[in-house]
C-alpha cells in the first residue's frame, strides 16, 4: 500500500478506548485531511505538513510528533508577527493541523494521563490561536480527551454559588456606589419584541431586561465547583492587571483551575480576569447552560454570527469606559456589577485615547476622575445600575460603558449586529 493512502487501522496503531475514539474522528486516509492551506503559506511548510500526515497515516507517529512540533514552532512565529487581524487564515490552519496531529500522537500509548493532559493543552492552543478545520474537529478531540482525564465527582444537583471565605477574599475595601443618587437605567419585565424594538433598539436606549434569563440552566447549576468540573483543566487567556489601559497590564495562559486558585481563592497581589473570551465555543458543554436572547433576532445577522463572550473574575475587576461596534446584551449569572453608561453623543466629554489601538476607550478613571485634566467629564450625563444575577442589560451599539465587579462575578455578553 502506498504511504500516501495508508489507513489508520495499521498494526502499529495505538490501542485502547481513547485511541479508538480519537481515530473515529479522523478521516480514514490522508487525503481526507484536505491539507489545502492556501497560497500564502510557504511551499516548504505545506510540504512539511503533507509529510507529517504521511508519517501519521503510515504508523510512524513518533516521527510525526517531531515533525508536527517543527510545524507548530514555525507557524507560531507567523501567528505572532504583526497585528492579529493581519494574520492569514492559512497560517492559522497550519497551526491547527499541527495541533491536531501532535495531540493525537501524544495519546498513542494507553494509560498515560500526563500525555492526555498535555494533548488537551495542545488542543486548547489550537482552538485559541488556530482556525477551524474538518468541522471543528479540535473541539471534538478536546471533549474526548477531557472525558479520559480523571476528575472529581460532579457536584450535587443544583449547587449553590458561594463567595470565597472572608480570609481569602481580597482585603482592600470595594465601595458599592449608591445608584439611588444617580440616574438609573430603566427596567422592563420580558417586553415584547415589538416594544423592545420601538422603544429601545431603534432609539438606542439602554434598558435592563428582567425575567429573560432566570430560566437558563446556568442560574442554578453554576458554582466554582461546577466550573472546575466542566472547565478546570482547560487552558484559557487571563488578563493580569487592574485594567487593560494600565502600563503593567498583560495577558497569560493558564488552566481554569490555576486561574481560580491563584486569583479567586487566594489573596493575589494582582487582579486576574478571564475576560472577553469565547469560552462557550471552546467548551460546548457550558454553552448548553445559556440561551441567546430572543431579541437578537431583531438584528441583521445570522445566529452563528453572534459573538458570545465569558467574563469571569474576582471582586474588583474593571472594564474601563469604552464603546463597542455592535449591539450588546450583558447577562449577569453570578455576583453583581456596577455599570455606567454614556451616550455616544457625549464622546468629546469622555476624552477618548488618541492612539488607534485605544481610540474606543476613555482616558478618564470614571470613579476617580482627574477633573483638572478632563474638566468636561463632570458635565457628561450618564445612566447607572447594579446588574444582579438573572438580569440582562441592553447596551446599544457605540454606547460608552464602564463596568466594575462588586463580587466574584460571571457575566455572559452577546454581541450582535
Amino acid at each position: 500500500m502506498a504511504e500516501g493512502t495508508n489507513h489508520l487501522g495499521d498494526p502499529q496503531a495505538g490501542t485502547g478506548a481513547l485511541w479508538e475514539a480519537l481515530r473515529a474522528l479522523l478521516p480514514p486516509t490522508k487525503e481526507g485531511l484536505k491539507l489545502d492551506v492556501g497560497e500564502t503559506v510557504e511551499r516548504s511548510v505545506a510540504l512539511l505538513l503533507e509529510r507529517a500526515a504521511e508519517l501519521f497515516y503510515g504508523g510512524r507517529r513518533s516521527e510525526c510528533l517531531q515533525t508536527s512540533e517543527v510545524i507548530l514552532d514555525y507557524s507560531w512565529e507567523k501567528l505572532n508577527t504583526g497585528p492579529w487581524q493581519d494574520v492569514d487564515k492559512g497560517w492559522r490552519q497550519v497551526y491547527t493541523f499541527g495541533c491536531l496531529l501532535k495531540a493525537v500522537c501524544l495519546c498513542e500509548m494507553p494509560g498515560d494521563t500526563a500525555a492526555v493532559a498535555a494533548a488537551l493543552r495542545v488542543c486548547d492552543m489550537g482552538l485559541l490561536m488556530g482556525a477551524a478545520i474538518l468541522g471543528d474537529v479540535l473541539i471534538k478531540v478536546a471533549t474526548i480527551l477531557q472525558a479520559h482525564l480523571p476528575s472529581e465527582k460532579r457536584p450535587a444537583q443544583g449547587p449553590t454559588w458561594e463567595q470565597p471565605s472572608p480570609k481569602k477574599a481580597r482585603s482592600d475595601h470595594i465601595p458599592i456606589p449608591d445608584v439611588k443618587l444617580e440616574r438609573t437605567v430603566p427596567r422592563l419585565h420580558c417586553p415584547s419584541l415589538e416594544y423592545f424594538k420601538k422603544h429601545f433598539l431603534v432609539p438606542e436606549r439602554p434598558v435592563i431586561l428582567e425575567g429573560v434569563a432566570n430560566h437558563w440552566p446556568c442560574m442554578k447549576k453554576w458554582s466554582l465547583e461546577y466550573i472546575q468540573e466542566i472547565a478546570g483543566c482547560r487552558t484559557v487567556p487571563v488578563e493580569v492587571g487592574s485594567k487593560y489601559t494600565d502600563e503593567d497590564w498583560s495577558q497569560t495562559l493558564m488552566t481554569v483551575n490555576e486561574f481560580i486558585n491563584r486569583y479567586v481563592m487566594d489573596e493575589p497581589k494582582d487582579v486576574g480576569y478571564l475576560a472577553q473570551h469565547q469560552l462557550f465555543d471552546q467548551i460546548p458543554e457550558l454553552k448548553q447552560d445559556i440561551s441567546i436572547p430572543d431579541y437578537c433576532c431583531l438584528g441583521n445577522g445570522e445566529e452563528d454570527e453572534i459573538t458570545i463572550n465569558a467574563w469571569f473574575g474576582p471582586q474588583g475587576t474593571v472594564s474601563p469606559l469604552h464603546q463597542d461596534p455592535q449591539q450588546n446584551f450583558l447577562a449577569q449569572v453570578i455576583g453583581s456589577k456596577y455599570i455606567r453608561l454614556y451616550s455616544p453623543q457625549e464622546s468629546e466629554a469622555l476624552y477618548p485615547h488618541d492612539s488607534h489601538l485605544l481610540h474606543n476607550t476613555s482616558q478618564v478613571d470614571v470613579e476617580n476622575p482627574d477633573l483638572e485634566k478632563f474638566p468636561r467629564f463632570a458635565e457628561a450625563p450618564f445612566l447607572s445600575c447594579i446588574l444582579s444575577p438573572g438580569e440582562v442589560l441592553f447596551i446599544p451599539v457605540k454606547y460608552w460603558h464602564y463596568v466594575r465587579a462588586l463580587d466574584l462575578s460571571f457575566s455572559v455578553s452577546f454581541w450582535w449586529s
